[in-house]
């Protein structure tokens, strides 16, 4: 039975190329960066779970929740093939029992804090927004694209952004959680105008400052669709 089944819905993405050195410390053990076109990023995402349940149950009032996350991409040499992942720097969820669960099971970095997202679509138009409560301040992502969605092109960056299938998390310096999750390929909709007011060090720490005077190398919004989270595995690294 899978760990969690939910589905993502309306994921917002803001990337950003990096310098491969501000995410060494927190790559894990037996991963290394992927990279698109020789360039490392890292990606500011929000979205919202949607009919989400644990061990194939649902628990009251915790199905339908904003998450925002920031993450950057690895992969994994294994049986004679890459696996493409991703590591999450922090997960922000309105809901405190969601942040105990991933903290304490998947040893991720989640963070509890006041979100709201809107959706409309009108017109030819549809608009997305997702935004969470750090230190008094409403941080927020805000998209408005194309009402119809398409197929993303094979290769291309769209892509390798949502084409990854494992989660990985860093325990100590020679152990990893590695757990796979399952979908299928997603559409997209074409982006018109965005917003990004996020203080990235508040949020995420001081070696993201850089970030608030970035300009994203690119935005994206993606339909998503049922998910699947398996149980990890853990990977002991010599």
């Amino acid at each position: 039975m899978s760990f969690l089944k939910a589905e993502w819905r309306k994921l917002a993405f803001a990337n950003y190329t990096i310098e491969p050195e501000l995410l060494k410390k927190f790559v894990p053990a037996g991963t290394k960066l992927d990279t698109w076109n020789g360039k490392v990023y890292i990606s500011l995402v929000g979205f919202m779970f949607k009919n989400t349940k644990l061990l194939g149950f649902k628990i009251p009032f915790h199905s339908n929740f904003e998450e925002v996350n920031l993450r950057f991409y690895v992969k994994r040499f294994e049986n004679g093939e890459w696996k493409r992942g991703v590591v999450f720097i922090k997960e922000i969820v309105p809901k405190k029992a969601l942040t105990f669960v991933a903290n304490t099971v998947y040893k991720e970095n989640y963070e509890t804090l006041a979100m709201q997202h809107d959706w409309s679509a009108e017109n030819n138009k549809r608009t997305v927004s997702y935004q969470w409560k750090k230190a008094n301040k409403w941080n927020a992502i805000k998209i408005e694209a194309s009402r119809e969605a398409f197929e993303i092109a094979p290769n291309s960056e769209t892509e390798f952004i949502t084409e990854h299938y494992w989660g990985y998390a860093k325990v100590n310096d020679s152990l990893t959680n590695e757990y796979e999750v399952k979908h299928t390929k997603w559409e997209a909709y074409k982006i018109l105008r965005y917003e990004i007011d996020v203080d990235f060090e508040a949020v995420y720490g001081s070696e993201f400052r850089v970030l608030n005077t970035a300009k994203p190398t690119s935005v994206m919004l993606a339909e998503g669709s049922e998910i699947a989270v398996e149980n990890k595995r853990k990977l002991q690294n010599n």
